[in-house]
């Protein structure tokens, strides 16, 4: 499955919101992976990088409750805009957000938002995450793939929107550079939403001023 990503000019301006565990509402798309423009994201977009993480524990949305933490690791070094470093292997730590979308679907709505160094040194980030894959155990030629590695990022700061349809069987995709969570995965089942273990989350990060 494709994500396909359309988007508007970018804007020379910079400005960079803070993170709260709160969600946008999110738009679902009538076609696979869609992804449409929105000016209040294109400075943030600006101050972002691709990056990709694998999820080291499942995640499983009848289990978890609003607030509770949860840690994925990067799977490539990031560069962040600031200059500091994000190496390969770096903890993304978050946290399950309240919802209002979609009253009736199960919902999985998460906040990334600091990156733990293994000196144990916290950078503060906001990422959005602007893709999904399920584990995959060996590519089509027959080699191992390790987790976080299963698809490239093609992220950039044009893409500000992101409604991937079907991104694990029986759930959507939908986030925005600019809103305050980092993403909510949703039933179209109205059953449970659960993010296996090995999975690649893609993600747009930029490091965040504290409050």
């Amino acid at each position: 499955m494709k994500i396909v990503w359309t988007g508007t000019c970018v804007l020379a301006a910079v400005s960079l919101v803070v993170l709260s565990p709160q969600l946008s509402q999110a738009s679902p798309a009538s076609n696979s992976g869609a992804a449409t423009g929105d000016s209040a994201g294109q400075a943030e977009a600006m101050q972002m990088v691709p990056g990709r993480a694998a999820i080291t524990h499942p995640l499983d949305a009848q289990k978890l409750k609003a607030g509770e933490r949860f840690k994925v690791k990067l799977a490539d070094t990031v560069h962040l805009k600031d200059g500091r470093e994000l190496p390969h292997g770096t903890t993304l730590l978050g946290q399950v957000a309240s919802d209002v979308l979609q009253p009736g679907n199960t919902k999985l709505a998460l906040v990334l938002n600091k990156a733990e160094l293994k000196n144990g040194m916290m950078i503060p980030i906001k990422a959005t995450i602007v893709g999904l894959f399920p584990p995959e155990q060996e590519n089509s030629e027959g080699y191992n793939i390790v987790a976080g590695n299963q698809q490239p990022n093609t992220w950039n700061a044009r893409q500000l929107k992101i409604d991937q349809i079907g991104a694990m069987s029986g759930v959507d995709l939908h986030s925005k550079i600019s809103g305050d969570n980092s993403g909510v995965f949703v039933s179209t089942k109205k059953d449970n939403v659960k993010l296996s273990r090995g999975s690649e989350l893609l993600l747009a990060i930029a490091p965040q001023s504290q409050s």
